[in-house]
């Protein structure tokens, strides 16, 4: 498995994480995302440690700190929110309206037998989620969305809930029909720094999203790389 390189600085490394590849070691054994950390030093003494998550079906962009004052700060970034996330999702459905901000509290449930789940609950944490139709194709969506937090699978909640419908794939929060996994691609990732050129990059969309025919969202990806490689060099 390839793990392609989107940035590199001598503080932070964005690889383009592939769908399928968890960041944990799962119970049952297999390949995780640590398999591959010893060859993500690239000359450097420590490893590179990821900043945030990305769920096992999730394809994209993911931060590797390489060394633990970079990831305090990069960390310290994220909760404060001054982080810049971008996804696209194929949701199973039709999308009525162009554009809008969900707003839901998100609750992790569990239960004995059919294990934990993330809820729309008054009760929960805050999370807020801006969004925007890009095309529709045999009554499926591409949709772009803008994370303002960054609650467990609160892209996937928020799109069945807040957009009336689950993202293609999705075996948790809908009926894992339409994909092998579910559609949810993490294309760009900017930090900015102190000082220093702002962290960024974008990772081009995968097959399994162009072969549903949402040739838009790679065209979509060229755009914001362009613009962020014009934002560095000013």
């Amino acid at each position: 498995m390839n793990i392609p390189i989107l940035f590199e600085d001598g503080e932070a490394l964005i690889v383009n994480k592939p769908a399928g590849l968890p960041l944990d070691r799962p119970r049952k054994g297999g390949v995780a995302l640590e398999d591959f950390l010893p060859d993500l030093r690239l000359g450097f003494a420590r490893e590179p440690l990821p900043v945030h998550r990305l769920d096992q079906d999730t394809s994209g962009c993911l931060l590797l700190a390489r060394n633990p004052k970079a990831h305090k700060r990069f960390c310290a970034a994220f909760e404060a929110r001054v982080v810049s996330k971008r996804y696209l999702g194929v949701v199973n459905g039709p999308v009525r309206k162009e554009s809008g901000t969900i707003s839901l509290n998100l609750l992790k449930t569990s239960s004995k037998y059919g294990g934990w789940r993330i809820v729309a609950s008054h009760e929960g944490k805050p999370a807020v989620t801006h969004w925007r139709k890009i095309a529709e194709v045999d009554g499926m969506t591409l949709v772009e969305f803008r994370p303002e937090t960054g609650r467990t699978h609160q892209i996937r909640v928020h799109a069945q809930k807040g957009l009336g419908a689950a993202l293609v794939g999705d075996p948790i929060y809908g009926d894992g029909t339409g994909a092998a996994r579910t559609m949810l691609h993490a294309v760009e990732l900017t930090v900015l720094r102190e000082g220093k050129p702002p962290i960024h990059a974008v990772a081009p969309l995968p097959e399994d999203f162009i072969e549903l025919g949402f040739e838009e969202g790679m065209n979509l990806a060229k755009v914001w790389e362009q613009q962020g490689e014009e934002d560095q060099g000013e």
